[in-house]
């Protein structure tokens, strides 16, 4: 089967600037991983500037990125750092020459040492230092975007720092992960404002993390149920004021009443006999659950801001990008309004708690050398990427 996708529809490729640059004077500096390495030197992006830049126009014509808050803008309401300002400027530039539109996202989980130090999102006093930074990157580097994403998964950051535990700053608060959701929302109302002030003809939406909850027993129906609530319905509804809703998927989380994923539980998920990626349940038709949701909720135009497998072995990827373009391919003819979608990530970065043993990208990132190697899955994605075609093969059941 021979899939073919629409003029206006767009691929692209997404990282963080924290996740492939040397650490700079962030809340995630020194952090030790679970897998053992510390969160410093990542990727060497800023030192393979030239290489990156052509694997990220080999790969597709669109990429999503950030710009590192801490390293530019190193105190508050400061001007910006003039070195690593024309660093981002050579970087965009050199980009847009190669063909490359950008979605810049102005927010990517890290914050500068400075405003974690003054309570970060905790307090709403702070929300105008990060509308003074966004203002700022918006008058000095709007003129290379196409689309902006103010932030990344506030769903994920705010219930990974403050109710699990994962995240900085490592707290287990509820109640404060909702004031964090309530402060980043007058913030990208704001910082919406802005950009549609000085840009109006630039898109600027946001990226919730859809997840698929379900239970599994009855025990499991409870915790399921407020997850879903929580991650799908509150959060997205302090972030309404968009010109498109971006959303990242990665999986399913099945409930016994404790989340059963392949990182925490792999006993439970073979058990259960479910397809699984390095970390989570593979199910691809979530996703198509997840854009008819939001797009019977919302009538917005849709972006798939991030989407992939944590795999090591490259099998379920070369699978997991006919999967979903398989889907994607669906529901457009099915009416959903979907512009774009980028696969995450370019190349293997630094899996924030996790760390870089987790694997997501289309270029292998060798953990010592740093040296970067097309995996097959890379060569797949660069073919649908610049052709917006793919041949949909049967293939073999992914092992459990």
């Amino acid at each position: 089967m021979r899939l073919t996708f629409p003029e206006h529809f767009f691929f692209g490729t997404s990282t963080a600037a924290t996740q492939i640059e040397t650490a700079f004077e962030h809340d995630w500096q020194g952090i030790q991983s679970r897998d053992g390495f510390v969160f410093d030197q990542t990727t060497d992006h800023e030192l393979r500037l030239e290489e990156d830049i052509a694997i990220i126009a080999k790969l597709a014509p669109n990429y999503r990125m950030s710009l590192m808050w801490s390293k530019l803008q190193r105190e508050p309401l400061g001007n910006f750092h003039p070195e690593t300002q024309q660093h981002y400027h050579s970087l965009l530039q050199k980009l847009k020459a190669r063909g490359v539109n950008i979605m810049m996202v102005l927010h990517h989980f890290t914050n500068p040492l400075w405003f974690a130090k003054r309570g970060g999102w905790e307090k709403e006093e702070n929300i105008l230092l990060w509308v003074d930074f966004c203002k700022k990157v918006i008058d000095e580097y709007g003129q290379y975007v196409s689309y902006w994403n103010t932030f990344n998964e506030p769903n994920v950051y705010a219930s990974y720092g403050w109710i699990t535990g994962f995240f900085p700053p490592f707290k287990i608060n509820p109640l404060t992960a909702g004031k964090v959701v309530i402060n980043m929302g007058k913030a990208h109302d704001i910082v919406y404002g802005y950009i549609k002030e000085k840009l109006p003809d630039q898109p600027v939406g946001i990226s919730h993390n859809a997840t698929v909850f379900s239970a599994e027993n009855i025990l499991g129906w409870f915790p399921a149920r407020l997850s879903d609530w929580w991650f799908m319905e509150y959060v997205p509804s302090h972030f309404e004021k968009v010109d498109f809703f971006g959303m990242s998927y990665y999986g399913r989380i099945p409930h016994d009443p404790l989340p059963i994923t392949y990182l925490e539980t792999p006993h439970k998920l073979k058990e259960l006999g479910r397809k699984h990626d390095d970390i989570w349940e593979y199910y691809p038709e979530g996703l198509r659950t997840c854009l008819d949701r939001y797009w019977n909720k919302y009538k917005k135009p849709i972006i798939i801001t991030e989407n992939g497998v944590c795999d090591e072995s490259d099998f379920l990827r070369l699978q997991a990008i006919q999967d979903y373009a398989e889907i994607i391919h669906k529901a457009i003819k099915d009416g959903i309004d979907i512009k774009g979608y980028y696969f995450w990530s370019t190349w293997d970065n630094f899996e924030w708690h996790l760390g870089p043993s987790m694997r997501f990208g289309l270029y292998e990132c060798d953990l010592k050398t740093k040296n970067r190697i097309m995996k097959p899955s890379g060569a797949l994605y660069a073919s649908l990427a610049h052709s917006k075609k793919i041949s949909i093969y049967k293939h073999k059941e992914v092992p459990v």
